[in-house]
């Protein structure tokens, strides 16, 4: 799509808000300060018949979805924020999350059929009708040959180039935003961009998918917190993926958490505990876990779905998300900040212990207390503040981190409205401190560090070429000599302490 194009998509966009009276809605005139109440009486000049239908989250939902998928996902991000945003503004913008219109059955097979290269009957002894629909697939109970239940997800037919249009415009709006908007540079808006249309591209090859849900499978059987289902890998392809049917009801039914027997606080715990287990133990976490994704089961069984979206995380961004988590369960806001100038999440022109402070400021009124007596939006409120008094700016490669967490507490909250997110937390976080900072994994990775630095040696000296005369060759091989012997004696100590350690 061109420039032009683009931004005359990005011009719709604002026509659609206007016309249905979402962007500044009627309902909200109250909180608004004097020049932007100006503002929405004049867009509402321009409100079409639609913006007399509906609540403010029915009126958005509705903009939303006619707007496309990269604006459903932001809806369905919304949506997680009762807390935030109010419950009735939640529950009307949860139908974006699986309750979307679904595509003709026909169309799923015929593309099922194309996408596997064989026929339906191949493989499924029964295929049903949607029984979900979502952004961009949609999913169908079917039975396989062996008696098997399973889910087939299949892609919207025309989705690729309905999300290569979304991209442009979504570039072009975080172009508009940087150059125009000061403040809001700091929150790196073209980055972010490309960062949910990365992810977003991603969605649409299910091969992916269908690795990531394996992944996460084995990784969450380590600690029993949450469930993936199996997959089907004979029923794998680019725009087609069968999964083993998920235990339990979703979440986005209302009756999911009326099951009889379900325990509502180890839910929302079990919840909190898998998401944390996920990033710091593995650096690899389920990223777009709404109530659409996720079914309870009695007691508290969760199982998730949909791995289109998955985050990924380093070493060091591990240990930085452990040991700020752990400084504010200890309270300790000394150590929570001087980690964020470690991280190089502050810039060092600050000073450590104004930003403690700060930290404090924010830390000490919610801690200790559940969900219902804590109000979120003054929370966020007080911390974008304190992030903009410090020059922090948006980390783009930890933007699926900061939405995944913002989601998940959504949804605890959701589940369990006395969820206390850091009690928790503490055992998750406890035990990666007290594996990760010991004496042993210290001395074993050092070893392992030393190995590396000897294979890295090693590799550098069989590249080097060599030189054409013997004159020129011997003194080079002298001049390494003592750096070989080093590498061999760290290795060798390493490899010592990592075979006493292991």
């Amino acid at each position: 799509m061109s420039g032009p194009a683009a931004f005359a998509r990005l011009i719709g966009a604002a026509w659609m808000l206007v016309r249905n009276d979402a962007l500044l809605p009627r309902e909200l005139d109250h909180l608004y300060a004097g020049s932007i109440r100006t503002l929405a009486n004049l867009t509402r000049l321009l409100a079409g018949p639609e913006a007399k239908v509906g609540r403010p989250g029915e009126r958005l939902a509705r903009a939303l979805e006619r707007l496309g998928p990269v604006a459903i996902k932001l809806g369905q991000l919304l949506s997680t924020r009762a807390d935030i945003f109010g419950g009735e503004f939640a529950e009307d913008l949860s139908r974006l999350k699986d309750r979307l219109d679904p595509f003709p059955a026909d169309a799923a097979k015929a593309a099922i059929e194309a996408s596997l290269g064989r026929p339906l009957t191949s493989l499924y002894s029964s295929f049903g009708g949607p029984v979900a629909a979502a952004s961009l697939a949609q999913a169908h109970e079917a039975t396989l040959l062996d008696g098997r239940t399973v889910a087939v997800k299949v892609l919207r037919p025309g989705i690729e180039r309905r999300i290569a249009e979304d991209s442009e415009v979504l570039e072009l709006a975080a172009r508009i935003v940087e150059r125009w908007s000061v403040p809001a540079r700091r929150l790196e808006p073209r980055a972010l961009a490309q960062t949910v249309i990365r992810a977003t591209e991603l969605e649409l090859d299910l091969r992916l998918e269908a690795a990531g849900a394996d992944q996460l499978g084995e990784v969450m059987a380590r600690d029993a917190y949450m469930r993936a289902p199996r997959v089907v890998w004979e029923g794998v392809g680019k725009r087609v993926l069968t999964l083993e049917w998920a235990q339990g009801r979703p979440l986005s039914e209302p009756a999911a958490l009326e099951q009889p027997g379900l325990d509502r606080k180890a839910l929302a715990d079990n919840l909190t505990r898998a998401f944390l287990a996920q990033a710091l133990d593995h650096g690899v976490f389920h990223a777009d876990l709404h109530e659409g994704n996720l079914f309870a089961a009695p007691p508290a069984q969760i199982t998730a779905v949909d791995f289109g979206i998955i985050g990924r995380l380093g070493q060091a961004e591990r240990r930085y998300l452990a040991e700020i988590l752990w400084g504010f369960l200890d309270r300790d806001y000394e150590r929570v900040a001087q980690v964020h100038f470690d991280a190089g999440y502050v810039p060092r022109t600050h000073d450590v212990a104004l930003f403690a402070q700060a930290l404090r400021a924010v830390g000490e009124p919610v801690f200790g207390r559940s969900a219902s007596e804590v109000s979120m939006s003054r929370v966020l409120t007080q911390l974008f503040e304190i992030t903009a008094l410090f020059d922090m700016r948006l980390r783009p490669e930890l933007v699926l981190l900061q939405k995944t967490m913002m989601t998940v507490e959504g949804v605890a909250r959701r589940i369990d409205p006395e969820h206390d997110i850091w009690a928790a937390a503490d055992p998750v976080v406890r035990r990666w401190m007290a594996r990760e900072l010991s004496p042993l994994t210290q001395a074993r990775r050092v070893g392992e560090e030393a190995l590396a630095t000897l294979q890295a040696l090693r590799r550098r000296l069989e590249a080097e070429p060599a030189g054409p005369t013997v004159a020129v060759v011997e003194p080079r091989r002298g001049a390494r000599w003592p750096w070989v012997l080093l590498g061999a004696a760290l290795a060798g100590a390493g490899a010592w302490l990592a075979a006493a350690l292991s």
